[in-house]
C-alpha cells in the first residue's frame, strides 16, 4: 500500500482496481484498513529547513505520539516549530527504519549530495556494431527514479523481470546523473557482466571502471563491488573492514543489484549513507526474511514495475511454460521419510532417487535445447553431474572456471549444465531455454522467480522457454512447491501439473535394492 502511495496511487484508483477485478464484493473492513494505511503515507516528512534536517508531522496528535515513544523520542533533538523536530543527519536512516516499524512510513524529500562529476555518453551502437536504444520501460524506469533531479526522486527500487535489461536501467540512471557511481553486485561473475555492459553501451573507458572484490581492490569513477567482499569480516563479532568503501569516494549514486538479496549488514551501513542517491534493481521485492520494510525505508519505495506477461507479449522476454512433474517416493527412503521430522522429510523428498530417471527422460526430450539443471543440495547436484557426465557449477567453483563454462554453454559446446544455488544469482545465459529444478529452498517464492528468470531472455530462435519442477508426490516437498509458485502465479504464469507417467508413459523408477 505504501509503495502504491509513493507511486502516486489514490484511494479511488486502489478501490476501483480491487472492485474491478474482485469476483465478489470487496469486504468493507479491508477497504477501511487500506484507507487507514494509505492515509499514513505523507503524514511524516523528512526535509531540509535551512541547514537543518527536520521531521515534520502532519498534526499535533502524531507529534505527541512520537514524543512519547521510547524508540523514537531519542532521535527528536528539539522542536524547531510546532510539530517539527530537528534530526541529526547521521540518524536519517535509522529513524526511518524505526518509524516504519511502528506503522508510519516517512516521505523523505531532504535531498542528496551530488557527488563528484563523472561525464560519459550513451552509445547509439554497441561495440559489436549493433544499434542500441532504450526500450520504453527502461526509459520510464530511469525517469521514475530520477524525477527530473528533484528531491522527490533519487532513491527507490525498480522491479523488472529477469532478462528485461535491469542493468541498462542502472546505466541510464548513471547517465542522467553524470556522477561517480558505486555498484554492488551479487558475485564476481555479475560484477564483470556489469563492467561489460557499461563498456558496450557507453563511452566509459576501461580505466574508468574498477573492480572491488576478493580478487582486486581498486577505485575508479565507476567502482563495482560484490556483496561478499562488503560483508567480509574475520570473525562473527569483528568489524566489517570494507564498509569504508561507501565513503571512500564522493559517490553521487549507489546501485544495489538484486536488492532482494541485500545482506542484512549492508542495510546497517546503508542507514548511515542516506544523503547519497540509491537505486535498487530486482525482479521481485519478495524477501523470505521479512526485511521488505528495510528495503522501503533505506533504499526507497518501489518507483516502477511492469507485469512479466506484458513484456512477454511484447517480445522483450521469452514466452515461458511452467510444469510441475510429480513422482513417487523411492521405496528405499520411505521408512526414513516416515520416521523423520519435517525439515529432514523435506530433504529426503527433495533428494528422491527417482528424480534421476525423470531428468534423463527430460534431457532426451530436450536434447537439441540448452538446459540448466538446478538443485539446492551439493551431494545431489554432484551425483547428477557425475551420472550425466555434465559440468557442474557450485559456490566452490573458481570464478575463472565459471566464466569458462558459461562461455562454453553460450557457444553450444556444452548443452547441459548442472548448477547449485548460484543459479539464484545474476548469471547471463541468454541461450538457456530449459530449466529443470530438482530441489530448492523450501517455499521460497523469490528463488522460484529467480530460477525461471534464468531462461527468460528472448531467444533468437523464438523458442518457448520450458521450466520444469520435479516434485515428490504426497510429501512436504509438494506442499512447499505450492507456496513457491505464488509469486509467479500472481504474475500470470500457470503451472501445468502432471504425473511423470503422463509425460513419459514408459517411466519406470530405478529398481529397489536394499
Amino acid at each position: 500500500i505504501w509503495n502504491a502511495a509513493a507511486a502516486g496511487a489514490t484511494r479511488e484508483e486502489i478501490f476501483g482496481t480491487l472492485e474491478e477485478f474482485s469476483k465478489y464484493d470487496v469486504p468493507s473492513n479491508l477497504l477501511v484498513d487500506i484507507e487507514d494505511y494509505l492515509s499514513r503515507y505523507g503524514k511524516l516528512l523528512l526535509e531540509k529547513s535551512g541547514e537543518d534536517l527536520v521531521l515534520r508531522c502532519s498534526d499535533s496528535n502524531l507529534a505527541d505520539q512520537l514524543r512519547l515513544n521510547k524508540k523514537i523520542s531519542p532521535f527528536l533533538l528539539q522542536e524547531k516549530r510546532k510539530n517539527t523536530f530537528r534530526i541529526d543527519p547521521s540518524n536519517r536512516g535509522e529513524l526511518k527504519q524505526r518509524l516504519v516499524k511502528i506503522g508510519f512510513p516517512v516521505k523523505d524529500i531532504a535531498g542528496y549530495v551530488d557527488g563528484d562529476t563523472f561525464r560519459f555518453e550513451m552509445r547509439e551502437t554497441t561495440l559489436e556494431g549493433r544499434p542500441f536504444g532504450l526500450r520504453y520501460y527502461q526509459e520510464q524506469s530511469a525517469a521514475a527514479f530520477h524525477q527530473g533531479g528533484r528531491a522527490e526522486g533519487g532513491s527507490g527500487v525498480i522491479v523488472l523481470p529477469c532478462g528485461a535489461g535491469k542493468t541498462v536501467v542502472g546505466i541510464t540512471a548513471m547517465d542522467l546523473l553524470q556522477t561517480k557511481t558505486l555498484i554492488l553486485a551479487t558475485n564476481v561473475v555479475a560484477l564483470r557482466q556489469w563492467r561489460d555492459e557499461i563498456l558496450d553501451k557507453t563511452t566509459v573507458s576501461e580505466d574508468d571502471i574498477a573492480e572491488y572484490s576478493g580478487e582486486s581492490k581498486k577505485f575508479a569513477p565507476i567502482t563495482i563491488a560484490t556483496y561478499q567482499i562488503i560483508t567480509y569480516r574475520k570473525d562473527k563479532e569483528g568489524p566489517f573492514p570494507h564498509f569504508g568503501l561507501f565513503n571512500a569516494q564522493n559517490w553521487g549514486l549507489i546501485i544495489y543489484d538484486e536488492v532482494h538479496l541485500l545482506p542484512a549488514p549492508v542495510f546497517r551501513v546503508t542507514a548511515e549513507i542516506q544523503s547519497r542517491r540509491r537505486l535498487g534493481l530486482t525482479a521481485t521485492l519478495v524477501r523470505e526474511d521479512g526485511l521488505e520494510e528495510d528495503v522501503f525505508s533505506l533504499i526507497g519505495p518501489k518507483r516502477y514495475d511492469v507485469p512479466w506477461k506484458e513484456l512477454e507479449q511484447k517480445g522483450w522476454i521469452a514466452t515461458a511454460q511452467c510444469h510441475e512433474l510429480r513422482i513417487p517416493l523411492h521405496p528405499k527412503v520411505r521408512l526414513d521419510y516416515a520416521a523423520s521430522e519435517n525439515r529432514t522429510k523435506f530433504r529426503i523428498a527433495s533428494e528422491n532417487p527417482n528424480k534421476m530417471k525423470v531428468i534423463e527422460d527430460l534431457l532426451e526430450k530436450h536434447q537439441e535445447d540448452r538446459v540448466l539443471i538446478i538443485g539446492q543440495y551439493l551431494e545431489q547436484v554432484r551425483e547428477i553431474s557425475q551420472k550425466l557426465k555434465s559440468p557442474l557449477i557450485t559456490g566452490q567453483t573458481p570464478n575463472a572456471r565459471r566464466v569458462e563454462l558459461f562461455e562454453a554453454f553460450r557457444t553450444g559446446e556444452i548443452k547441459f549444465l548442472v548448477v547449485s544455488k548460484v543459479a539464484n544469482f545474476a548469471i547471463d545465459l541468454p541461450d538457456a531455454n530449459v530449466a529443470i529444478q530438482v530441489s530448492g529452498t523450501f517455499g521460497s517464492r523469490q528463488e522460484e522467480a529467480q530460477r525461471l528468470g534464468r531462461i527468460l531472455r528472448p531467444k533468437a530462435s523464438g523458442k518457448r522457454a520450458e521450466f520444469y519442477t520435479v516434485v515428490t508426490r504426497d510429501t512436504v516437498e509438494q506442499e512447499f512447491a505450492t507456496k513457491r509458485q505464488l509469486f509467479l502465479t500472481e504474475q500470470g504464469y500457470s503451472y501445468e501439473i502432471s504425473d511423470c507417467r503422463d509425460l513419459f508413459p514408459d517411466f519406470v523408477p530405478p529398481a529397489y535394492s536394499s
